[in-house]
């Protein structure tokens, strides 16, 4: 396949404060030294875009040294923490905004997806929105009006296409704005986060007119998703950033992995210190969680069928503790729960107790790499009663084994194993 884009050596600098693209003294310095022949003095300056600390420049480098290609009809996935530079990559290879430094090579139409309802005007109908994007977006006229059916059918918003846009839900928004963007027929579609807004069935729809883009078409899609599992059933490559670097390039299940592993690992040896957690932690916390093996050993490595036993820790006030929920979930890579436990199902809460321990006598899981999501509420599952809610929380690692008895190391590519006898 040939290469239909390229970024070599791409860099975006951007000034902070309340001051956008710089200041007339900082552009008259500019211009004093190119008209002298000598390079851009804030290219040397600026920090690295970390938005964690406090800035201490007036200048950050939201992107730096940006270097890939992508083929043609290759699906690329963009995956990295809020803030790591993945928007502003878009709109540098979307054309929206010019790069510092660095070359952008493509050929063919690129049509984007950066924002909800970027373009429609509230006051005009969906019908009217098709066509005035569209010819945002590059189509003819006539182009537009063979496709329309099309379009309206793809958005699923045929009762409300008479209906001015300020009235639709943001989720008909994003609905009519992909359909317009899909049938524009590009050779390039750059995708960002806006299919999150969408519902499952929107997304299940979009996500295969992405993969009918890229294999049926021949067409190359960039995609944005902080949605692990959409990220690996799209792409076969994704570019991980960290602080407006590429971290990896590669395989996207090794680039889930380095992601989860990387922002997570330093995190889970402590629960008691873990910000990243939501609800109301004054009336319950996790503070500790172990995974021990038969011998009541803590490890963090299993084989397909052994006996574990998780203890987790906690302590509350000011509630009784009749009335908490307590759900404990174990995900893979791909964020999937593939594994529910609840306090009525597998472990009891004793009264003053402050720890409670689950016990799985046979560990059905195929070979691979979890983690455990912990849940807790009062009274009831609203958000609002929400206690302590906490993901990736202690990581372990499972072998294939002889699950079954069979006297083979099990290869189902499923994730849980069918515990039973099969007549």
């Amino acid at each position: 396949m040939s290469t239909i884009l390229k970024a070599e050596n791409i860099s975006k600098q951007y000034r902070l404060g309340t001051v956008g693209t710089g200041t007339l003294g900082d552009d008259l310095k500019r211009w004093w030294y190119g008209m002298r022949g000598k390079e851009d003095p804030f290219l040397k300056v600026g920090a690295v875009n970390e938005r964690n600390s406090a800035a201490n420049e007036d200048y950050v480098w939201a992107l730096r040294d940006i270097n890939f290609e992508v083929k043609q009809g290759e699906v690329l996935g963009i995956i990295g923490k809020n803030g790591a530079g993945k928007s502003t990559l878009l709109k540098l290879l979307s054309r929206v905004t010019a790069p510092t430094t660095g070359t952008i090579k493509t050929r063919g139409r690129i049509a984007s997806l950066l924002e909800v309802g970027t373009g429609f005007h509230g006051e005009l109908t969906g019908r009217e929105n098709i066509f005035m994007n569209g010819a945002v977006l590059g189509m003819t006229k006539p182009e537009i009006k063979r496709k329309l059916d099309e379009i309206i059918a793809f958005s699923g918003c045929e009762r409300y296409i008479d209906t001015p846009v300020k009235r639709y839900s943001s989720g008909m928004t994003v609905r009519l704005g992909f359909a317009v963007a899909a049938h524009l027929e590009p050779e390039i579609l750059v995708v960002d986060e806006v299919l999150a807004v969408g519902d499952a069935e929107f997304q299940k729809k979009a996500i295969g007119k992405m993969q009918d883009l890229s294999t049926g078409e021949g067409r190359t899609v960039l995609f944005v998703s902080h949605n692990m599992a959409s990220i690996n059933m799209l792409c076969n490559r994704t570019l991980l950033l960290e602080d407006g670097g590429i971290r990896f390039d590669g395989i996207t299940a090794e680039a889930i992995s380095s992601y989860l592993n990387y922002y997570s690992g330093e995190e889970i040896k402590d629960l008691e210190d873990r910000i990243d957690r939501l609800g109301d932690n004054k009336k319950f916390k996790f503070n500790s969680v172990e995974l021990h093996d038969s011998e009541g050993v803590v490890s963090d490595v299993f084989t397909s069928g052994d006996y574990t036993r998780l203890r987790i820790g906690f302590k509350y006030g000011g509630i009784d503790i009749n009335k908490l929920i307590i759900t404990v979930g174990i995900k893979q890579n791909d964020e999937l729960i593939c594994f529910w436990a609840f306090d009525e199902l597998g472990f009891r809460l004793e009264k003053n107790s402050s720890e409670l321990n689950l016990e799985i006598p046979n560990l059905n899981l195929r070979g691979g790499k979890y983690h455990f999501w912990l849940f807790s509420s009062y009274g009831n599952t609203r958000e609002e009663n929400y206690c302590d809610v906490i993901d990736k929380v202690l990581p372990f690692e499972v072998i294939p084994g002889d699950f079954w008895g069979s006297g083979k190391i099990n290869r189902n590519t499923s994730k849980m194993l069918l515990d039973g006898n099969f007549q």
